[in-house]
């Protein structure tokens, strides 16, 4: 059971943290073994990033670690969600591990422990080596094989320090951002490919669970983080409702399903059978993915309306997940969707905490056994220093407040929520965006690399220290 919650405070443990991950951050790309990643490759494509930009020194963190646990340090953070790049630790995918890799990640997790900051690993943050891409990709099945034995390399190095672990971030969008509409990595547009990609990826969540178990103290937690959708309908018309289940069954039966609950929804392949068969579902893989867990991570940052489409209508949906040709939902020709009313972030995501709430709660009573960890929630908004370079951004510390404070109700409500993730500490390489969209708790320099603490990353700070929010301007 959650920890007595008052309403001014959080629970004594309450893991106050940051993330970030590898590709965004670490630069170095060609350094100590490293080999290029499905992004390495899609964003030295032209067109496929604003203005061209790409992530080969991104913010520096590979040479500038020590300054970034640093900083973490001096706001009063006492958690990190970190990835590692896959291309850095196993170049091809395949094979022995190049220590020089793993020895960064070794040394980041040491950094961290001596600041008395929790590390959280996270396995797989979108960066698949560009060879196994070659060779098909999440679409096959072979990829998941070798994501188990990465897993395998990176517990045993790892896992008598770090505690807990993270397989997957947003399997969703690796596999309906970069294999349907293409706006991801690696940049395909076949429906097909982006439904068998995600069954790949939980077979790869699941067999790189039994993996890490094989290998780690008995103490160490596993989760996965998803981008689970709050999806809400523009009425309770039957034709809205149906357009609404097509896409909680596409945002998020199509992982939840089979990861927690051991099936994926008949509903689902109901909708998509005019796209596949599923044949690529083998005896047994519901049984490999449906594997116990300690955690489920939850990212959220806005709501999904969506309503039955009129067939007269004409233009671009506006699904808000980038600029495409292509729609990332396969078989969903006959839903609309809609923006939401409210306040919008400089990505033009409607700001409506009620909706993390919302999703806490769903997942609480989906999976009342299982801690839950807000792995990733924030806003990206035109942050710039003033004459005295200091950086002051009051929609972000209110963005966090309201989010924050639904956080807590939650808790309140008997959610077992026992950590929460910035995202981001450090402004950074914002994937298709390039570097356009600031996320960061830490403005960074592009030009010179320095990092300078917005406001908004003292108060989040103050917040950790006292266990509790501080007042928020114009709250």
């Amino acid at each position: 059971m959650p920890e007595p919650v008052t309403s001014v405070s959080f629970p004594p443990a309450f893991l106050w943290g940051a993330a970030t991950s590898a590709y965004q951050i670490e630069g170095a790309v060609r350094e100590d073994g490293r080999t290029p990643s499905i992004w390495d490759t899609f964003s030295h494509t032209p067109g496929r990033t604003a203005g061209g930009e790409t992530g080969d020194i991104a913010v520096d963190h590979y040479h500038r670690y020590r300054e970034d646990v640093a900083l973490m340090a001096g706001l009063g953070l006492n958690a990190y969600r970190f990835s590692v790049s896959w291309p850095r630790v196993q170049p091809t995918g395949r094979g022995p591990a190049v220590q020089v890799g793993l020895d960064f990640y070794r040394r980041l997790v040491d950094e961290l422990l001596a600041a008395g900051i929790r590390p959280a690993v996270t396995l797989y943050h979108w960066d698949l080596p560009q060879e196994l891409e070659d060779a098909g990709g999440w679409p096959e099945r072979d990829t998941a094989l070798r994501f188990a034995e990465y897993a395998q390399i990176v517990g045993e190095a790892l896992g008598d320090r770090v505690e807990q672990w993270i397989t997957l971030n947003e399997p969703w969008c690796s596999a309906f951002l970069g294999y349907g509409s293409g706006v991801h990595a690696p940049g395909r547009t076949d429906p097909a490919a982006s439904l068998r990609a995600a069954h790949h990826l939980n077979l790869a969540h699941g067999l790189a669970t039994s993996a890490l178990r094989s290998v780690m103290p008995a103490r160490n937690t596993i989760a996965i983080s998803l981008n689970s959708s709050v999806v809400r309908t523009v009425s309770q018309d039957p034709a809205d409702l149906a357009a609404g289940r097509r896409i909680d069954d596409l945002a998020n039966g199509v992982f939840h399903g089979p990861v927690l609950h051991g099936a994926y929804p008949e509903t689902l392949f109901q909708a998509t059978a005019s796209v596949t068969d599923w044949s690529y579902v083998q005896d047994g893989d519901l049984r490999a993915i449906h594997q116990p867990l300690d955690a489920l991570g939850l990212n959220y940052y806005t709501p999904t309306l969506v309503s039955a489409a009129d067939p007269d209508a004409t233009g671009p949906r506006a699904d808000g997940h980038g600029t495409s040709d292509h729609s990332p939902w396969p078989a969903a020709d006959d839903v609309a969707f809609h923006q939401t009313p409210g306040e919008r972030t400089e990505m033009g995501w409607t700001i409506d905490p009620t909706g993390l709430h919302e999703l806490i709660m769903r997942y609480s009573r989906e999976a009342p056994d299982l801690a839950l960890y807000v792995t990733e929630n924030g806003a990206a908004y035109d942050d710039k220093p003033d004459p005295d370079g200091r950086v002051h951004d009051p929609e972000r510390i209110a963005y966090l407040h309201g989010h924050l404070s639904a956080v807590r109700r939650a808790i309140a409500d008997g959610a077992d929520v026992r950590g929460y993730y910035l995202w981001s500490l450090l402004d950074n390489f914002e994937w298709a965006y390039g570097y356009e969209k600031r996320f960061g708790s830490v403005y960074v320099d592009y030009a010179t690399l320095e990092r300078t603490p917005k406001s908004s990353a003292r108060w989040y700070g103050e917040a950790a220290r006292s266990g509790s929010l501080p007042p928020a301007e114009g709250v």
